[in-house]
């Protein structure tokens, strides 16, 4: 008998959707998922102290609010299934998922909640030093103290590098943009922004050799993409603004999506191309990837999906 609804993914978007619709009684099916790189319990698993989530006035560590939200959504009669989902069949209903170890699984409803991974740079010194100087996300990690009156970098050149470094201006002592190019290639606003700010500093022709430091970040060292010149720069914290990547290639290309690869929602709304299926989170979010904002599409997605099939019945 087909599943009321199965949601792909355990982020905050997916598990606040379970919630929803376990306490619905929809006995909700969340397959968790390692898409693409991802990770059972979304960035968040991969985030040290996070102080921007409401209702924890000190704060609480990444991977013990996702482990609550987890609990709480199992509690109130979610089934987790720790598989990733490899390929699901949206041409026929009830839909069809296929996880990875062969099991095979039917749903009225769809929620799809794998988000995005941030692009990082491919350099052991990045792995071991990440969350310890090194993130992907200013609007997250760059109010924390280790941040605070400290030189900082944001690596890359688009108008979402250029966004972070605006933003760590309100924390660090100065701001240093690198780009391997010449020019960048945010928007024309964008870039007089950051060329006018008097706290940023673009370093052209450079790319990122090496991430130096014992415990936490304290140095880059950089290469000079037209001389080949090495050097380094002392900071406290970098952040990678290299574009992220959305979790949507076992779809197949059955829902519609963007130039860039998320899922399309209609305004104001979680419904996607395909009827009875949903996008929440990171996925259908470009713009803000907040863990927060993630959650409320989960809510606005368990909601609807559960008016839909309400509907249907």
């Amino acid at each position: 008998m087909p599943q009321n609804v199965i949601i792909i993914g355990s982020g905050p978007a997916g598990l606040t959707a379970a919630i929803y619709t376990a306490r619905a009684n929809l006995a909700p099916v969340v397959f968790e998922g390692f898409q693409m790189g991802g990770m059972p319990g979304g960035q968040l698993m991969t985030t040290g102290l996070v102080e921007n989530y409401p209702g924890f006035k000190d704060g609480i560590d990444g991977q013990q609010l996702m482990a609550e939200m987890k609990e709480q959504a199992a509690r109130f009669g979610a089934e987790m299934i720790m598989e990733d989902v490899v390929e699901v069949d949206l041409g026929r209903r009830p839909f069809v998922v296929r996880s990875m170890s062969g099991r095979t699984k039917e749903a009225e409803a769809l929620i799809i909640a794998t988000g995005a991974v941030a692009r990082r740079l491919p350099l052991d010194t990045e792995k071991s030093l990440w969350g310890k100087g090194i993130s992907a996300c200013a609007v997250c990690d760059g109010a924390l103290p280790i941040f605070r009156n400290k030189p900082l970098a944001v690596v890359g050149g688009g108008d979402s590098a250029v966004e972070e470094a605006v933003h760590l201006t309100q924390f660090g002592s100065r701001v240093y943009m690198i780009h391997r190019r010449d020019e960048l290639r945010a928007s024309k606003i964008m870039q007089k922004r950051a060329m006018e700010h008097p706290k940023i500093e673009i370093l052209w022709n450079k790319v990122v050799e090496e991430f130096l430091g014992d415990a936490v970040l304290q140095k880059l060292k950089l290469k000079d993409t037209q001389s080949g010149e090495i050097s380094e720069l002392e900071v406290s914290g970098a952040f990678e603004a290299i574009g992220h990547v959305p979790n949507t290639a076992f779809l197949k290309g059955q829902l519609a999506t963007t130039e860039n690869g998320y899922l399309i929602t209609q305004a104001d709304s979680t419904v996607t191309s395909v009827e009875g299926v949903f996008a929440a989170g990171d996925v259908q979010d470009a713009k803000f990837r907040q863990a927060v904002t993630a959650a409320g599409t989960g809510c606005m997605a368990a909601i609807e999906a559960e008016r839909w099939l309400a509907e249907q019945s």
